[in-house]
């Protein structure tokens, strides 16, 4: 169940399962997937607006985007606008059954949009890119795409991805598996549902903004309480932007997991946003200090 590739004069949808994404940022983000020879298609409801003010519209009207975006035979990938707050609310409302028959495409986000790359995994068996979206200031600043950023993205959706530095080994060692994870909080939020996570036989990665260290702690030992962390084989630490110094609870929480731990990956929040393939193999070296990736079916880890 792998996406196809992109390549230009495929068409691209733009949906916003979670906030309300600025008009002036949609629309160059827009612009700057046209560059890239991409057709592009806004959702219907993309700008609604409704009462609670932090989501872009009704749950049902969000829900209907995302599903029809999917699955539209003419569409080869699926880009949220923007995070923020409320994927979640539209898991019980989306047709999984009508969402698996239409095959694998391309779903990119990040932050809130965790709640769908953990639910699709779950639910499709799909890879899914964590990475920038079109209606944030990486992609869509008034100056230009934030150039490592833009790269990493235009390299992933190539269907390739380069080796990601990391900047400290919390855990030594070397490990491979699928990747699987994202935003700190969406994942601990996810526990005790049908969509809860499990990082066994894979790696873990993980990142958070704008969370104390204590915030940081309770939701671990949540995870941890919950077994999702039983059989993980490593663990990558994205950017952690807001949280103090998270790298004393970090390693507190992680390391008596006996895996290894790489910290100081540039995924997540902040500058610049490399952009990762969920649910593909992956290789985490602390010796290199490196996350490399994806490895396809019937290649070799290097």
């Amino acid at each position: 169940m792998q996406p196809a590739d992109l390549r230009p004069g495929d068409t691209v949808a733009i949906v916003a399962p979670s906030g309300p994404p600025a008009a002036a940022l949609l629309k160059r983000g827009v612009q700057r997937l046209e560059g890239l020879g991409l057709k592009v298609v806004v959702g219907a409801h993309v700008l609604d607006r409704q009462e609670l003010d932090y989501l872009a519209g009704e749950d049902a009207a969000r829900a209907a985007d995302l599903q029809s975006a999917w699955c539209d035979p003419a569409v080869s990938a699926v880009f949220c606008c923007r995070g923020g707050y409320g994927a979640g609310r539209l898991l019980g409302l989306l047709d999984w059954d009508a969402l698996r028959a239409a095959g694998p495409k391309v779903l990119l986000g990040s932050s809130d949009i965790t709640a769908l790359h953990t639910a699709f995994a779950i639910e499709l068996g799909v890879p899914t890119l964590h990475g920038p979206m079109p209606a944030c200031d990486l992609l869509a600043g008034e100056d230009g795409p934030e150039p490592r950023t833009w790269d990493s993205l235009q390299t992933a959706l190539s269907g390739t991805q380069a080796s990601v530095p990391g900047e400290l080994a919390l855990v030594p060692g070397r490990a491979a598996g699928e990747l699987s994870g994202g935003n700190l909080s969406l994942l601990a939020a996810l526990c005790g549902t049908r969509w809860q996570p499990s990082f066994a036989g894979r790696i873990a990665f993980l990142e958070d903004v704008g969370e104390e260290p204590y915030r940081i702690d309770r939701m671990l030992t949540q995870l941890l309480q919950a077994g999702a962390f039983d059989g993980v084989r490593g663990i990558v630490l994205g950017s952690w932007v807001g949280c103090g110094d998270p790298y004393p609870v970090l390693r507190d929480r992680l390391a008596p997991l006996g895996v290894p731990v790489l910290g100081g990956v540039a995924a997540g929040h902040g500058s610049p946003q490399m952009s990762l393939w969920l649910g593909r193999l992956g290789v985490i070296d602390t010796e290199s200090c490196s996350l490399t990736g994806p490895i396809r079916d019937g290649e070799q880890a290097p």
